[in-house]
């Protein structure tokens, strides 16, 4: 249940800059150009009508996002500009992450899903910053669509030395077929993993080493018969095993963060009951490898999507009713000024702390002081 506990509140306000009753962002509303500290700020960008999917900033100032209309957005000073770098009409933009200020991936929802959506390729490379893309090559084998980019930065062992390694996965899709497309050399070659046995979605992915990683998913590619499914590999996705299943039809396990790449992260659970009002996350304490369930709220109007911790205490959830946020590791939940079906979160570090930023019907963010670690 959510608890209404009045420090508690007044320890939100202060963090996050926000209140119980406090309005909710729109389009026609866009926030002060200098908010105070702690409060979310809204960007002016193009008008879209929908959410966008993904947002990726590779420090403070450099960050991309996408469409569903093909367009592909950049900013050079942390968001309070965008400029449109690439449109590509009949390509859904899902996904979006980058490496650096010049190379990054794209990700194409693919055919048979969205109307309009004509575009058979599943993944973009660019080395220029998005302005122009390029088909990733998987050879004959290949995944009909992409819902989610991960980007791990980690070291291997060559002849005597340590030296860096970048492996990428990038998963999907939303109403199936569910494949996973895989690269430990940094996106120049790939492999397929074809996980159609295993999810009939797959909404979201997350790697801690090589090898050590998780699918976010649903049991089922028909929502109606779907339960929310979380799949753990420890051998870089040749076997899986199902660590964690809802037991409840018309839910999928939607977005999932783990902040600073530590063993604690969370997901949302998804659910598309519309008798039901119980929103849940679900937390693990041991890099996926166990979950449980934590009641977020009580509102049948706030269906999940994004969500995005800073530590393993703080964190935000976007739902269709707008957003939630916790300081407390998810026992309790107050409303955040946060526009509706965030669906992405990612903090970045600054000079004075941290931001995050999220991105749904809106792209916001928000600064605070560096957390503790935890």
């Amino acid at each position: 249940m959510m608890i209404r506990n009045t420090a508690v509140l007044s320890a939100l306000v202060l963090l996050f800059g926000m209140g119980a009753g406090a309005p909710q962002p729109s389009s026609a509303q866009p926030a002060a150009s200098a908010p105070a500290a702690g409060e979310w700020r809204t960007f002016v960008t193009e008008a879209y009508p929908g959410k966008r999917d993904s947002i990726s900033f590779v420090d403070d100032t450099h960050g991309w996002y996408g469409t569903g209309a093909g367009d592909l957005f950049a900013t050079k000073d942390g968001g309070t500009t965008w400029q449109k770098v690439a449109s590509r009409p009949g390509t859904f933009v899902r996904a979006v992450g980058f490496l650096d200020r010049k190379n990054g991936f794209i990700g194409n929802i693919g055919t048979d899903y969205y109307p309009g959506v004509i575009d058979e390729t599943p993944l973009y490379r660019t080395r220029d910053g998005g302005v122009t893309w390029e088909a990733v090559d998987t050879g004959e084998a290949t995944i009909k669509g992409i819902c989610a980019i991960d980007i791990l930065r980690t070291q291997r062992i060559y002849q005597g030395k340590l030296v860096p390694r970048t492996v990428i996965h990038a998963a999907g899709r939303v109403g199936g077929p569910t494949g996973i497309l895989r690269s430990v050399d940094g996106g120049e070659t790939w492999s397929v993993i074809d996980m159609r046995a295993h999810a009939g979605m797959i909404l979201d992915v997350k790697f801690f080493d090589e090898n050590t990683g998780l699918v976010f998913a649903a049991t089922s590619a028909d929502a109606a018969e779907a339960e929310g499914l979380v799949l753990r590999t420890e051998d870089g996705g040749k076997t899986w095993r199902e660590v964690y299943r809802s037991g409840r039809t018309l839910e999928l396990i939607w977005k999932a963060s783990f902040p600073a790449g530590g063993p604690t992260g969370y997901a949302t659970v998804q659910s598309y009951d519309p008798k039901r009002a119980t929103q849940l996350v679900i937390r693990s304490d041991d890099r996926g490898a166990t979950w449980r369930e934590i009641e977020m709220a009580q509102d049948a109007s706030a269906r999940q999507f994004g969500i995005g911790f800073v530590n393993a205490d703080i964190g935000f959830v976007g739902t269709a009713a707008g957003g939630f946020a916790t300081r407390d590791g998810g026992k309790t939940w107050e409303r955040a000024p946060i526009a509706r079906a965030a669906n992405k979160f990612q903090t970045v570090t600054t000079g004075s702390g941290v931001r995050v930023y999220a991105i749904g019907t809106q792209v916001q963010a928000i600064d605070l002081p560096a957390p503790p670690k935890g």
